[in-house]
């Protein structure tokens, strides 16, 4: 096999090798270094293969009839030494698309992604329905009579087949994929209404992320909205969307209790609604409380005599409260520099208390350098829309994408060394993550650990937030007392410490037994700070089949909630269809919290 061979070369070999029936032909079209990447449309899992000897395994490991067949190669693209082609495929199952890297005529990277069902497409274009009753055998209740009914009978007269916990981006994106697909789902959320997960934090949060990154499924942004969405924008849009894509959710709704009877396949979980208790009995529970658990809030000594306001980031209610007062904020990540800058501009004292160095990325840097390759107004007058881009991101496997990433953060390292310098110069402990791989692989390891600026690092840099390095002690009647006897004058402590993983919310839910079963959830396993190996190849327990049987979790910004919510939509869907779903290479738990 030369080095001039293409990529779509290549996936004809492909074509003849699994249609052969043979896997060490297959295997042998791969390199030494090589990854075959597989978003449910083979292995009913997300998963990477890692080396020709996990390829095999793999293709070993799965029905025949879930290898791609019908490959048709769509574009093919050639720099620095690697030619690459988006394809179509086919099984027995899906229709999908793939992505391979070639260099010097063997497979680099190979993804396969499960796009739809063939037996159940969803009802677009040619496929939707007619929405009206033409005759004169025309029933006596409109739609708005049947959708009231629809939502009424939950926990009276029918079951949802799916209850989606969290009524926020991640609960509604995947619910209106499931809508679509005909799967019975009912969202609850203790909010008043949609969006108010949004409107309930504090004053000045917008989106760190640029509109072309941030779309829901379905209905993108309209051209006109602002480049980062203000957070009451946001939770306007969430319920004018859960409207629209009519879904059947439930507000004022808190889900107490859970627990999951494997003799009939079904949970029962106990929700309160508007103050009255409803039993629901839903085939599938996915708990869609975002990518982070419960508030991590530290104990310390002193809490119970210190006389100022003391809560965690998350319950932050603005700055006006705290003018001409001195406020600690213990953290030194994104809602930390977000709220000691809301704290300045309302006329507070903010002092930042940072407690280990932190990666810092300008936001126009992020989006010049790192991003607008893929989410910008220019990658889609290129043809880049957000759904390809999302396949090009989901195509890097997680094992190499530290090396995708490095040179654009070297790039702004050196682009931005004034800024840098400035900080440094005010004494901030600053990162690039333990391997300088920059942002993404932080959020990706362990969800914290940076900040995207937007204006609170020159505060910092010229000591409008006053920054003090050290641990906390214990707290007195009106200061933080650091471990080295530094007293900081306080009049209200933030916390800003983050949150603990995803199967909190199943240990408060459900029992401390299942979430041992299920384990952490996030993080790569990649042996870095806040991330223990062993290595896992993909995010813990993220959309996709968990050790604790009928239960998932849907999670993470904008960008993965919407590209991920399709094929957890897909899994769920094909269970209901009953069509066999063996999952290959179910991840095994090794860390419970």
């Amino acid at each position: 096999m030369g080095e001039q061979l293409t990529a779509t070369d290549w996936l004809g070999s492909l074509s003849d090798a699994l249609a052969s029936g043979d896997v060490d032909r297959v295997t042998g079209l791969f390199g030494d270094e090589c990854y075959w990447r597989d978003l449910v449309s083979m292995t009913w899992n997300i998963h990477t293969s890692e080396g020709r000897d996990e390829i095999g395994a793999m293709l070993a490991g799965v029905d025949p009839a879930a290898w791609p067949t019908d490959i048709v190669a769509t574009l093919e693209t050639e720099g620095d030494g690697i030619r690459e082609a988006w394809f179509t495929f086919g099984n027995a199952t899906f229709t999908g698309k793939g992505h391979v890297r070639v260099r010097d005529g063997r497979a680099w990277t190979v993804l396969t992604s499960a796009q739809a069902l063939k037996d159940h497409p969803e009802p677009s274009g040619r496929h939707r329905i007619r929405g009206a009753e033409h005759g004169v055998n025309v029933s006596t209740e409109n739609w708005l009579d049947r959708r009231e009914q629809q939502v009424a009978s939950y926990g009276v007269d029918a079951q949802p087949y799916v209850l989606v916990v969290g009524g926020g981006q991640g609960g509604i994106g995947l619910a209106a994929r499931l809508k679509r697909l005909g799967v019975p789902t009912l969202v609850v959320d203790r909010y008043p209404r949609p969006g108010d997960q949004w409107r309930s934090r504090y004053h000045s949060l917008c989106l760190h992320d640029p509109v072309w990154y941030d779309h829901l499924p379905y209905l993108p942004f309209p051209d006109h909205w602002p480049v980062f969405t203000p957070k009451d924008k946001m939770g306007d849009w969430l319920e004018s969307y859960t409207k629209i894509m009519e879904l059947d959710y439930w507000s004022n709704t808190e889900a107490t209790s859970a627990s999951f009877d494997e003799a009939s396949g079904s949970w029962t979980v106990h929700v309160t609604r508007d103050g009255r208790e409803v039993v629901l009995t839903p085939a599938h529970l996915v708990l869609a409380t975002g990518m982070s658990g419960i508030a991590n809030v530290p104990t310390l000594p002193g809490q119970d005599v210190f006389r100022g306001d003391q809560h965690h980031s998350s319950k932050h209610p603005g700055g006006a409260r705290y003018a001409g007062k001195k406020v600690v904020v213990v953290g030194s990540n994104n809602s930390a520099h977000d709220i000691c800058a809301d704290l300045w501009q309302n006329g507070a004292e903010p002092i930042m208390l940072q407690r280990s160095s932190t990666h810092i990325v300008r936001s126009e840097s992020l989006m010049d350098k790192v991003l607008g390759p893929l989410y910008s107004e220019e990658a889609v007058a290129g043809g880049i829309d957000h759904e390809t881009a999302d396949l090009v991101f989901a195509s890097i496997p997680y094992k190499i994408l530290a090396d995708f990433q490095r040179p654009a953060f070297d790039a702004i390292r050196e682009q931005d060394a004034d800024f840098y310098a400035a900080l440094e110069a005010a004494g901030f402990d600053l990162d690039f993550g333990d391997d300088d791989s920059g942002l993404f692989l932080k959020y990706l390891r362990r969800g914290s650990g940076y900040y995207i600026d937007i204006g609170a690092s020159e505060l910092v840099a010229k000591g409008a937030i006053r920054l003090v390095r050290g641990q906390v002690d214990h707290l007195s009647e009106n200061a933080v007392v650091l471990t080295d006897g530094t007293q900081i004058e306080a009049d209200a402590v933030v916390y800003a410490t983050g949150y603990g993983s995803m199967n909190g919310w199943a240990a408060r839910l459900i029992s401390q037994e299942v979430a041992d079963k299920v384990g952490r959830c996030w993080g790569l396993g990649s042996d870095t700070t806040k991330d223990p190996g062993p290595w896992q190849g993909e995010l813990r327990n993220m959309w996709k089949p968990t050790q604790q049987d009928h239960l998932w979790f849907h999670g993470g910004n904008l960008h993965q909630s919407r590209h991920y919510s399709r094929y957890l939509a897909l899994q769920l869907k094909a269970r209901l269809e009953g069509i066999d779903t063996p999952v290959y290479g179910l991840a095994e738990t090794h860390h419970l919290t």
